[in-house]
């Protein structure tokens, strides 16, 4: 483990100390849990994953501009660098 230190409002520490009154838990351990959980909830969605999405959304429109088109091919040439597609 890393060692790091952090500040607290007066409020989230009382919090944080009767959590770990009723818990039976160490401070350090319920910090941890609590940024384990945010961090679960607000990873950043892979870049590879959104492209895959929006792969082949416009590729049935035909009043798409020169610029637009090429923009498309370089990523379906990323795509096929990636994932051999």
């Amino acid at each position: 483990m890393v060692r790091t230190q952090i500040y607290l409002t007066k409020e989230q520490k009382q919090r944080l100390n009767r959590m770990a009154a009723v818990t039976g838990k160490r401070q350090s351990v319920l910090i941890r849990e609590a940024l384990d959980s945010y961090l679960a909830d607000h990873q950043p969605k892979d870049w590879k994953d959104a492209l895959e999405a929006v792969r082949g959304m416009w590729a049935d429109r035909d009043d798409l501009d020169d610029f637009v088109r090429d923009l498309r091919a370089g990523w379906e040439k990323r795509l096929e660098r990636l994932y051999g597609r």
